[in-house]
């Protein structure tokens, strides 16, 4: 591997970005393929970039042949992330269980006596509004986000964020009737459109009986993987024909 892929590779990877090299099985030529642009030796085949992209989209390395070339497609992308709104005692089970599935995880709440080290050992925590810490952070396409205060003035602008990006999941804690009022609040003063309402799992998690802090925990998180599963099961089956 070249030295100036091996830096590129580095670069993505402190900045969450994903990124495939592609690299000619033939003579080793690599080509570097972004979300947003391609640099390398391939950069201008518009087969090779669309193949990687959607590799990318489902995180698959493979071997693929196009023009009677084998070219070998090394996905990197960032890991699974859940971002929880508010250090409340749900988010203290919730935090460790997603850690253990690999997530990572970032505890976001303004209020400095919730939000400690102490209280969320071996995860990120940030005191600042969500907005501010998600612009900070960027959301991607590999992202949850679930709010859990029931305060709408920290709930509202981090599910605002959320529901203008590409997160793959956003949840909110809360009843049918709290959801309700949230609703009218993000549309009429957010400038929330219904489709973008629309993927907010609220009142959030899978309906499971759940009562105690831990068993919502339970709920919120099997809900993420299984939507997690179901994207990527979606995007994984029509394959693209190489050309």
């Amino acid at each position: 591997m070249k030295n100036g892929t091996l830096k590129a590779l580095q670069e993505a990877r402190v900045q969450r970005r994903a990124i495939v090299l592609a690299t000619r099985l033939s003579d080793a030529a690599e080509t570097l393929v972004y979300r947003d642009k391609a640099e390398g030796a391939q950069a201008s085949d518009a087969a090779l970039v669309s193949i990687a992209r959607r590799a990318m989209d489902t995180g698959r390395s493979e071997t693929i042949e196009i023009g009677g070339q084998k070219i070998f497609l090394n996905v990197y992308v960032p890991p699974a992330r859940l971002i929880i709104v508010g250090a409340v005692h749900i988010a203290q089970s919730l935090a460790p269980m997603a850690a253990m599935l690999d997530f990572d995880v970032t505890v976001v709440d303004p209020r400095g006596a919730w939000a400690t080290t102490n209280r969320f050992p071996g995860v990120k925590v940030v005191q600042e509004w969500a907005d501010e810490a998600f612009e900070k952070m960027g959301l991607d396409v590999s992202t949850a986000v679930v709010t859990l205060t029931h305060d709408p003035k920290l709930d509202d602008p981090a599910l605002e964020a959320a529901l203008k990006s590409n997160v793959f999941y956003v949840g909110a804690l809360g009843s049918k009737r709290t959801h309700a009022k949230r609703k009218e609040r993000l549309m009429s003063e957010a400038g929330i459109t219904e489709e973008q309402f629309a993927r907010i799992h609220g009142p959030v998690g899978l309906n499971i009986g759940a009562k105690s802090p831990a068993e919502i925990a339970v709920s919120i998180l099997g809900q993420i993987v299984e939507v997690r599963a179901r994207r990527l099961e979606a995007l994984s089956a029509p394959k693209v024909a190489a050309a």
